[in-house]
């Protein structure tokens, strides 16, 4: 049985969460708009054509809407455990979803220049973006899971580590999709969807955390 106290902590990392959920949703939404539907198509030219040689928008599009997709899952997975919030954690929260408002640009940057010149520099900018990010991911949960200062009482210890120990390789390995930029851009952001997909499946032990909460919560 929760206490009054415990109830209202609960109460306000839910309003956390349902503010970060409107952010991740608005974020998300904001990629499909550098897909254009093609117009004044010139006599010879034929529709598809215009269709295909968006590739480079649909590409990023997805590797984008994936990214931003396991974000979600993995912070909707912390705050199962994180029931207690203060003023570090809001800060610390607002700067993960200001690195998550500002993914549609390097999206943007990364459709338009794939293909050019300057595409290195484009995807630089994309990874650039995804190492800041998962780094504040990692500020978050690190400073939340210190010796349990905001975590679910309840919580077992072993998963608390699993997910330490699967936060601490994802800025060093978007860093290295950021160093592979110099050489291939489209194989920057091959390994960047590949990242965001290995995010995507939960360890055992927190997959066993999920379905704890999950039916505590029912």
């Amino acid at each position: 049985m929760l206490t009054s106290k415990e109830t209202f902590a609960e109460k306000e990392t839910g309003r956390i969460e349902a503010f970060s959920d409107g952010v991740f949703a608005i974020a998300i939404t904001l990629l499909v708009l550098d897909i254009k539907v093609p117009r004044e198509l010139p006599e010879s030219a034929r529709l598809i054509d215009a269709l295909l040689a968006q590739w480079p928008a649909y590409f990023a599009f997805v590797t984008s809407f994936a990214t931003i997709g396991i974000m979600w899952i993995n912070h909707h997975r912390l705050f199962n455990l994180i029931k207690r919030s203060d003023q570090m954690l809001l800060v610390l929260n607002g700067l993960l979803l200001l690195g998550i408002t500002f993914v549609p640009f390097p999206t943007a940057l990364v459709a338009e220049y794939i293909g050019h010149p300057d595409e290195r520099v484009a995807a630089m900018v994309y990874n650039g973006t995804f190492v800041v990010t998962a780094i504040l991911f990692n500020v978050l949960w690190h400073y939340a899971a210190y010796k349990n200062r905001l975590l679910d009482p309840r919580s077992d210890p072993r998963a608390v580590q699993s997910i330490t120990r699967q936060y601490a390789f994802g800025p060093l390995i978007y860093l290295v999709a950021f160093g592979l930029a110099f050489f291939s851009a489209t194989a920057s952001l091959v390994m960047n969807m590949l990242l965001a997909l290995s995010f995507a499946i939960p360890g055992r032990m927190s997959r066993s955390v999920d379905s704890t909460h999950g039916g505590a919560n029912d």
